[in-house]
């Protein structure tokens, strides 16, 4: 295989950081830059020409669902694979319509991303083995036991701010800072959330808060 040019979009240092360093001793693989927002990803796209690019979704001035349609519109020869926590096929379905090649979680191995980059340079679409085996899952279940959307649990300002700020992964600590109060709040208000609204996990809070219209998955 050529020489692959990658671009890496992400909010957070240490995961520019650490796929750098995974990607860099791959010899055929070259990054040849780092942007952390949509609108700044489309601007390194125009100058330094990627093959590739690794796309988080959420992140400030512009998320990465909104500059894979751009990007994709523009440079449809160019691979757009979307690197995120975000584990619900929303997302995942987002992401293909509007021209993405791929779509990968942030916990992935090496090899998956390695088996990734390769298969979009083919020219395949690549979906990471949770994620397969996920949306097969759901083809499988009976629409009958799909949940019904549950009825709104009255929430407080301040919590659904909070919960808008996990959606966008922000940490504990990155949103106290935002909202100007303590990390103990932050954790206090996070705790009584999960309680309040019966879910163990983001991925649930995520689900309900899309279903209620606290967030936009869009």
């Amino acid at each position: 295989m050529e020489e692959v040019k990658i671009l890496i979009v992400d909010d957070h240092q240490l995961i520019l950081n650490g796929i750098s360093d995974m990607l860099r001793s791959v010899k055929q693989f070259k990054i040849i830059g780092r942007a952390s927002n949509g609108k700044e990803a489309i601007e390194k796209v125009i100058s330094l020409e990627p093959d590739v690019i690794f796309m988080d979704i959420s992140m400030p001035i512009m998320n990465g669902i909104e500059a894979t349609g751009i990007i994709s519109k523009q440079f449809p020869n160019i691979k757009i694979l979307a690197l995120t926590q975000h584990e619900e096929s929303e997302y995942v379905q987002q992401i293909l319509s509007l021209g993405g090649s791929g779509y990968l979680l942030k916990n992935s191995k090496k090899e998956e991303f390695i088996d990734a980059i390769n298969a979009v340079m083919e020219g395949k679409r690549y979906l990471s083995r949770q994620i397969s085996d996920q949306m097969i899952n759901d083809l499988l279940t009976p629409k009958a036991e799909v949940k019904k959307v549950s009825k709104p649990i009255p929430l407080t300002r301040r919590e659904r701010e909070i919960i808008k700020k996990i959606a966008d992964e922000l940490s504990n600590q990155e949103i106290a800072d935002d909202l100007f109060i303590s990390l103990r709040t932050v954790e206090t208000h996070r705790r009584n959330i999960m309680q309040k609204l019966k879910v163990k996990s983001v991925v649930s809070l995520i689900k309900y808060a899309a279903q209620q219209g606290i967030i936009d998955l869009k």
